[in-house]
C-alpha cells in the first residue's frame, strides 16, 4: 500500500473466536472508514463474519458509526452482542483510572425502547468501623473483572433481552 495509515483493531466475543485473535493492527488508506477497516480484517481472516448488522463499533473507546473516518493510530473495536441477540446487551465494559462519568454510561445504553435507565454510583463514606475514611484505593484483576462483567451482562440479556448494560469500574485512588 503506497500511502497507508495503521489502525489498531480489537475484536470481542464471537468475532475474536472467528479471527483467532483479539487485537491486530491493519493498514488502510488515509480517509478510510470503520467499514473499510473491517473489510481489511476480513481479507486477513476469511472466517470473520460478513454480517455487520448487530455489531457495534467504537473508535478510540467512543461509540461510532460504520461510516466514521479513521486516522493513523486510532483504535477501532468491534463488539457483537454478548448473548448473540440483536440488541447490544454488553455495550460497554471498562476498567479505568479516570473519574467515572455516569452520563456517558447512560448514553451508551439509551435507546427509544428504554423505559428507564438505572445508575449505581458508589461514594466514599466518612467512616467505617469507627475509623475515619478519607479515600479508597481500588485495585482489580482486569481480565477477570471484565470477564465477570460480561457474565453479568449475559445473564441480564437472557432474562431481559431488550436490556442494555454498561459497566465501568474505577481503579486507583
Amino acid at each position: 500500500m503506497a500511502m497507508a495509515i495503521a489502525v489498531r483493531t480489537r475484536l470481542f466475543a464471537r468475532l475474536r473466536e472467528q479471527a483467532g485473535t483479539d487485537a491486530e493492527t491493519v493498514e488502510v488508506r488515509p480517509g478510510s472508514t470503520v467499514d473499510e477497516v473491517y473489510d481489511a480484517l476480513q481479507k486477513a481472516h476469511a472466517g470473520l463474519e460478513a454480517n455487520r448488522e448487530s455489531v457495534r463499533v467504537a473508535v478510540n473507546q467512543e461509540f461510532a458509526d460504520w461510516d466514521a473516518i479513521v486516522s493513523d493510530g486510532d483504535e477501532v473495536a468491534f463488539i457483537p452482542p454478548v448473548s448473540g441477540g440483536t440488541h447490544a446487551v454488553g455495550v460497554l465494559f471498562e476498567l479505568t483510572t479516570d473519574p467515572l462519568d455516569p452520563r456517558r454510561l447512560e448514553a451508551a445504553v439509551a435507546h427509544k425502547g428504554a423505559g428507564a435507565i438505572c445508575t449505581f454510583t458508589g461514594i466514599v463514606r466518612d467512616s467505617s468501623r469507627g475509623r475515619s475514611v478519607t479515600h479508597l484505593e481500588y485495585e482489580a484483576y482486569g481480565e477477570m473483572a471484565t470477564a465477570e462483567m460480561r457474565k453479568i451482562a449475559a445473564e441480564i440479556g437472557e432474562r431481559w433481552p431488550e436490556a442494555r448494560v454498561a459497566m465501568a469500574h474505577r481503579t486507583g485512588r
